[in-house]
């Protein structure tokens, strides 16, 4: 039953709670044929972009070369990915696709109702460290190991954990009553959106239930904490910034 004035959006100065229910679309630059949601920006304080994008049938969306990396996670359907020329296979639902710095990205050609979930950083150079390379791949073809041994907390680590990556972009699955063993408190910024399920997130001293639909943005230092209820498994992909020293 919907509560007219109230929704379970919150947005603070560390931590957002983003409901679907509030979002309202944006017309970018390169996007057309679809619904633009900014789901995460530098506005609310935040160093990487998070974008919901839902396709019609003859959408497409182009992100320029220039100084930002971008990887686009397809949440449900399916598009094709092209990255400075090199196309991609069609990618279904669990399809994604890095592109880096210097790189143009072009999604084209989905299925009416893609949805696709996009995270964007820039990219912060090492000397003698190589860029990376654009990546293409599906989630069903990771592995999942268990998170600090647990079995019912499963991993996948969707892109390469090299120095030339400042960027990871992951998969949580979490069976029913399963959690986070402990309070995590670190230097790394997230971006999330929940897949599947249902559970509740402990982000500082506030708890929040959450679902399917839902995004997540933690400042660095955020504390945080996630157990999965309901009677099915939980997922949210998320983001992280990484392999970088916090003296550049």
């Amino acid at each position: 039953m919907t509560v007219f004035g109230e929704t379970r959006t919150h947005v603070g100065r560390r931590h957002a709670l983003i409901a679907p229910d509030g979002l309202v679309p944006s017309l970018l630059p390169g996007i057309s044929g679809a619904v633009a949601n900014v789901i995460i920006s530098p506005a609310m304080g935040a160093s990487l972009t998070q974008l919901l994008l839902t396709f019609d049938e003859n959408g497409h969306a182009e992100f320029p070369a220039g100084d930002v990396e971008t990887c686009a996670y397809i949440m449900e359907g399916g598009c094709v990915a092209d990255v400075d020329g090199v196309a991609s296979e069609p990618l279904q639902a669990g399809g994604y696709v890095f592109s880096p710095a210097g790189k143009r990205l072009e999604l084209s050609r989905p299925a009416k109702g893609t949805r696709v979930t996009v995270f964007q950083k820039y990219y912060e150079e090492v000397e003698d460290v190589p860029g990376p390379a654009p990546v293409f791949g599906n989630a069903k073809d990771v592995e999942g190991q268990p998170f600090l041994g647990d079995p019912d907390a499963r991993l996948k680590i969707l892109l390469p954990d090299t120095p030339s990556f400042d960027m990871a972009v992951n998969l949580f699955t979490y069976q029913a009553g399963a959690r986070l063993p402990f309070v995590e408190t670190h230097i790394m910024e997230h971006g999330l959106v929940m897949l599947e399920g249902e559970g509740v997130y402990r982000l500082e001293n506030a708890w929040y239930p959450v679902k399917a639909g839902d995004a997540i943005w933690m400042a660095p230092y955020c504390s945080q904490w996630f157990v999965a209820m309901g009677k099915g498994p939980a997922a949210y992909l998320y983001y992280k910034d990484i392999n970088r020293s916090p003296m550049e």
